[in-house]
């Protein structure tokens, strides 16, 4: 999968801390199988390679519109990858601890692809919405939510950085310290993130905004492939003042 330089200006060298290796995942989206793959393709680059030390940064966005959230949630409470791992909150964690807390939610994660999740867990909604409606759904999911999952969701970070980069979800709002920048915007925000041409006081890794390819731009790097459609789950590889790569089509670059 190629890297495009949307602007068309040199891409500065930003850096990781010394000696680390740093991969940072787009959108898995309820793809286990992709993220088992992904998995297997980190664990061999980590072997072809030495470094000094490795760390995966998960950009959020693990549940919803793919077949098993469950199994995703489940290999990543167990932190089983071939690295260290980091979580951050993506806005689709984000609307599920929302109907964790009020069934209420439910039309609105179901907009977000949240059906899909509520099957992972073995929640039939038909049935349960015949029987007693929102409330009889949410109480199914309840009873089959493990409490290591609900842990997972509350642990995950808005935000990491190492060297000069800056990890979240969705991007942060032009003009506003990284420090001081809001939770919504981590999680949610996206025009007025991906349209500005200036600098961010770090180069923004994140997901959240789909393409058919990964976006490596002088400011960001969007690792959001559509992995739920397209197949295709996508990690940067930042080591050094270098990028690259690696993803589920078995391709790097």
């Amino acid at each position: 999968m190629s890297a495009v330089n949307m602007t068309g200006r040199k891409i500065l060298n930003a850096a990781a801390p010394e000696g680390m290796r740093i991969y940072a995942v787009g959108d898995v989206h309820g793809r286990a199988d992709l993220l088992d793959r992904l998995a297997a393709l980190v664990d061999a680059d980590l072997r072809a390679g030495d470094c000094e030390e490795a760390i995966t940064v998960f950009l959020g966005d693990y549940v919803d519109r793919g077949l098993d959230s469950r199994g995703v949630i489940e290999r990543l409470s167990q932190k089983e990858f071939p690295t260290p791992i980091v979580t951050l909150r993506g806005n689709h964690e984000d609307a599920m601890l929302r109907y964790l807390d009020d069934p209420a939610m439910l039309d609105q994660w179901a907009m977000f692809g949240g059906l899909v999740a509520l099957t992972s867990y073995g929640v039939d909604v038909g049935l349960e919405m015949r029987h007693g409606g929102a409330r009889a759904v949410h109480a199914a999911f309840m009873a089959r939510f493990p409490q290591t999952h609900r842990r997972f969701l509350e642990e995950t970070q808005l935000s990491a950085e190492y060297g000069d980069y800056f990890f979240c979800h969705a991007g942060v709002r032009p003009h506003v310290p990284l420090e001081r920048q809001d939770p919504d915007d981590l999680m949610w925000i996206r025009h007025e993130f991906l349209y500005h041409r200036g600098a961010f006081g770090k180069v923004v890794v994140h997901g959240h905004t789909p393409h058919l390819e990964v976006e490596s731009l002088e400011n960001r790097i969007n690792v959001d492939t559509q992995a739920f459609k397209t197949g295709v789950l996508t990690a940067v590889v930042l080591e050094g003042d270098g990028r690259r790569f690696i993803d589920t089509a078995g391709q790097r670059n």
